[in-house]
């Protein structure tokens, strides 16, 4: 009786989904353009797909690669592996194609299905078998059986892989649970008060951690997801307009663009719940600007791959406001650790690395037992991340703990002068790196985009001066365009790639 109970408490994202769409299959679950997918249509087209990769030798825990671009058929593959128990592997199209070959030889695919862009490709990679999205794919449908091959699927068994950014060596591949994905999922309606009929733009790559875990939480809950590919602020604003949002999805590097897209195309937003993330990256007057434009908080958020929303992303920045401080509030259904080099936990308002458990959080690395014996060591998740915590049990974000510069055997954080430039109104973004010093070993250096050449070096230099200590002061701010800042697909700063520019100038 007792394992009977514990059946009955095990579901899978896959039947989730499907509970949604037996309950209301008229409603909308994807929006592609003008072609509208109700939930039914899609459950269809979810269930034929199962059987069509089952008869092709798919089954529990075989991997399928997606290379793809936005496009309906990226969440039918997601939901139809979710039903066979199999794990998608979200090719990353940005990557150069020895990264790419890394990233499939990594996972040993079983099958592999791509855009036509990219069969061509795939095939110089590997032998794998590619079923192209499009004539090849909708004839496997086509052809197979409208009930799905379904398969008894554990809380555990993995779902996709999501493959790191790799800043200083190739991307190693995340993967994530059912059960991850549907604590996710409760984690969002969660803290972020998400209605159960809240709409998502998946304009974000779905090889992306916000698109994918939102999208698949979004058809779990009932609401409809917007697919869109990348960043186009036409059909975005448009989706805005139309539909109930609950989070839109902004990340640095096209916040300032969307600004100025929304104020030309005077948007009326229906409604949305909260936008934006990592506003540690997003200079303030952005925020503010943004906010009051969508009428609408900003996320003060901080997450991972490995961890979704969790660890602290319950904070929010209120509608034009221009924060002076980004202290974040720990999320929910999570426990949290700051430590030191001897994972022993730190004094209150001492650096620390952030250790994580909680039902958010993957489940390893693929075939990486080196890593994943150094991510978990003590039984916690190693972030890599540091933070102080605040008397009133708020945390600040300090920097990554492996991207320290040591100048003179003082330790400094990039972000703490990065956070200094940030707050003129008239920067637009900044990066600070280290380089090599023949007296002190290391100092850093600055990289600022400016809105107008009457911000100055020495302007900047003394704004740092009256916050910083003297050995955390560039030894030199480089003015660059806004768009020459090297960034990850989550719009994130490259350092490594800015630190090159000053061994090797071009």
């Amino acid at each position: 009786m007792f394992e009977n109970a514990i059946e009955a408490g095990q579901t899978s994202v896959y039947r989730l989904f499907r509970s949604q769409a037996l309950m209301a299959p008229s409603a909308a679950a994807l929006e592609y353009g003008d072609t509208v997918q109700t939930y039914a249509d899609l459950l269809s087209r979810v269930n034929r797909l199962s059987n069509g990769l089952h008869g092709r030798g798919i089954g529990k825990g075989d991997r399928i690669a997606i290379l793809s671009h936005n496009r309906p058929e990226y969440i039918e593959v997601e939901l139809a592996a979710a039903a066979l128990g199999a794990i998608v592997c979200c090719l990353n199209w940005r990557l150069v194609e020895d990264e790419l070959a890394h990233c499939i030889s990594l996972v040993e695919p079983k099958l592999v299905i791509a855009e036509a862009t990219f069969t061509a490709d795939i095939d110089r990679m590997t032998d794998v078998p590619v079923i192209e999205i499009g004539g090849a794919y909708e004839q496997m449908l086509a052809s197979a059986a409208e009930d799905p091959a379904e398969t008894k699927v554990e809380p555990e068994d993995g779902l996709i892989i999501l493959y790191t950014s790799g800043t200083t060596g190739l991307p190693k591949g995340a993967v994530i649970s059912h059960r991850a994905m549907i604590a996710r999922a409760l984690l969002f309606s969660s803290e972020l008060t998400l209605a159960t009929d809240d709409g998502f733009i998946a304009w974000a790559p779905l090889f992306h951690m916000a698109s994918t875990d939102h999208a698949l939480a979004t058809l779990m809950r009932g609401g409809t997801v917007i697919v869109i590919d990348g960043y186009q602020p036409e059909p975005m604003i448009k989706a805005i307009e139309k539909h109930a949002i609950g989070w839109l999805v902004l990340i640095p590097g096209m916040i300032e663009g969307f600004i100025d897209a929304c104020t030309k195309a005077k948007i009326n937003p229906r409604s949305i719940q909260i936008c934006g993330a990592m506003a540690d990256l997003v200079p303030p007057q952005q925020i503010a600007e943004i906010t009051k434009i969508l009428d609408t908080p900003y996320a003060n958020s901080f997450g991972a791959t490995e961890t979704g929303l969790a660890p602290a992303s319950r904070g929010r920045i209120e509608p034009g406001e221009m924060p002076e401080r980004l202290s974040k509030t720990q999320t929910a259904f999570c426990e949290v650790r700051l430590v030191d080099q001897d994972d022993r936990d730190v004094a209150e308002g001492d650096p620390g690395e952030m250790l994580l458990r909680g039902p958010t959080l993957f489940s390893g690395y693929w075939n990486a037992d080196e890593a994943n014996a150094e991510s978990f060591r003590g039984n916690w998740f190693h972030m890599g991340d540091m933070f102080r915590r605040n008397p009133d049990g708020t945390l600040d974000f300090v920097d990554r703990a492996k991207y320290l510069i040591k100048t003179g055997g003082e330790n400094v954080y990039p972000a703490e002068i990065e956070k200094v430039l940030l707050a003129d109104p008239g920067v637009t973004d900044a990066a600070v790196v280290r380089t090599s010093d023949d007296r002190w070993g290391e100092v850093p250096v600055a990289f600022v985009s400016r809105s107008s050449h009457s911000i100055t070096e020495e302007a900047l230099m003394n704004r740092c001066a009256k916050s910083l200590a003297r050995y955390k002061l560039p030894r030199e701010i480089r003015f660059i365009e806004f768009d020459e800042f090297p960034r990850s697909t989550s719009g994130k700063i490259q350092r490594h790639l800015l630190e090159q520019t000053l061994t090797n100038p071009q």
